[in-house]
């Protein structure tokens, strides 16, 4: 994996493994307002679907976009894609606070709905959005990209699942990101935007706690936010944490900050530590540090019969993506619960409420 220097671009490219015959599954993009959009697009390509439209208020991005996936039409409006009968999905990237409205519009219309995380920041749109899905029957998936486009975390599940570490009992996840700021755009800084840190970065750890756990919800024990180093973006945290405990008695701690050195290769050193009662597994996402030009997919095992390091840089793929594609079609919840993804949504929103602003 080569280096990249900021998260907002990260966009991994695995295998093609089609899961629909072509054609089968159609799908558009709207709001290209954060880079996660490509990585989306990737993987519901990888997995067989086909990119027909785009749309984006900004010519300059729906131009890069273009670049980036060549024959996908122009669509004219907004309208043009949810008037669209092949289209069966739309994936969306638009500013945080304004993903709910869209993806209200988009089920609305009877498709399905794909959105960046976090979908949605405050807890009136996450009621919203639970309205309109119970409505319509259709979906308002996530991209908690952490996990779903990370191939350690898909063989981390992959282990525990199979028992090698037996029931989870704590999950410590670190989300160090660079700030990039002069790249970023100016929504980025405005809390009502984009939600705060907990809510933001925060919601990759609090769906991966859920999910590793098997937790299917959690209280937020204590959550604490600051600003330390950037007093020109005032409403920017540049540093949180919070503990949670699920309803099955795991316990989750994690941090995230926008800390990231530029001496670094990476744009963050992301890991996790999942213990259980039987064993622990850790992964280092991107990099290993101290490793120049070292890539991802690192996982290591210790249980009562091995002390095991696996590579799987290449080897794990993302199958969430082609599981996606199958629940859209058959209407299964394979890929990932309609709950769990809005229970994720629902705690790293209350974690930021009750956020303690550190001085």
């Amino acid at each position: 994996m080569a280096a990249i220097s900021d998260g907002m671009n990260f966009a991994p490219k695995g295998k093609p493994n089609p899961v629909v015959q072509k054609g089968e599954f159609s799908f558009a993009a709207i709001a290209l307002d954060h880079g996660h959009i490509y990585g989306m697009c990737n993987g519901l390509i990888e997995a067989g679907a086909i990119l027909k439209s785009v749309y984006d208020p900004d010519p300059k991005k729906v131009d890069s976009f273009c670049g980036e996936f060549p024959g996908v039409q122009r669509a004219a409006s907004e309208e043009a894609i949810l008037s669209d009968p092949e289209i069966k999905l739309v994936a969306g990237a638009a500013i945080t606070s304004e993903r709910c409205a869209l993806g209200i519009r988009v089920m609305s219309v009877g498709k399905d709905y794909f959105t960046d995380k976090a979908p949605l920041t405050t807890l009136e749109q996450l009621e919203a959005a639970r309205s309109k899905v119970k409505e319509t029957g259709k979906k308002y998936m996530v991209y908690y990209s952490e996990r779903l486009h990370v191939e350690s975390a898909v063989f981390a599940s992959q282990l525990i699942e199979q028992g090698a570490i037996g029931k989870v009992i704590q999950v410590i996840g670190l989300g160090p990101h660079r700030l990039g700021a002069a790249g970023r755009p100016d929504w980025f800084f405005k809390k009502e935007k984009y939600g705060g840190i907990l809510c933001d970065v925060g919601s990759h750890q609090i769906e991966q706690f859920l999910f590793y756990a098997g937790a299917k919800d959690a209280q937020v024990v204590r959550s604490q936010i600051a600003n330390y180093h950037h007093p020109q973006y005032p409403e920017l945290d540049d540093f949180g944490d919070a503990m949670l405990v699920g309803d099955n008695g795991a316990n989750h701690y994690f941090r995230v900050d926008w800390f990231t050195p530029d001496g670094l290769q990476m744009w963050g050193d992301g890991r996790s530590f999942i213990l259980g009662t039987e064993g622990f597994i850790e992964q280092r996402k991107y990099m290993q540090l101290g490793e120049k030009g070292s890539h991802g997919g690192n996982v290591y095992l210790a249980n009562q019969y091995e002390e095991t390091y696996y590579d799987v840089e290449g080897k794990a793929g993302y199958p969430y993506f082609g599981q996606l594609i199958l629940d859209c079609l058959n209407r299964t919840e394979n890929a990932m619960t309609q709950e769990h993804a809005f229970k994720a949504a629902e705690l790293c929103i209350k974690a930021q409420m009750q956020a303690v602003k550190i001085a």
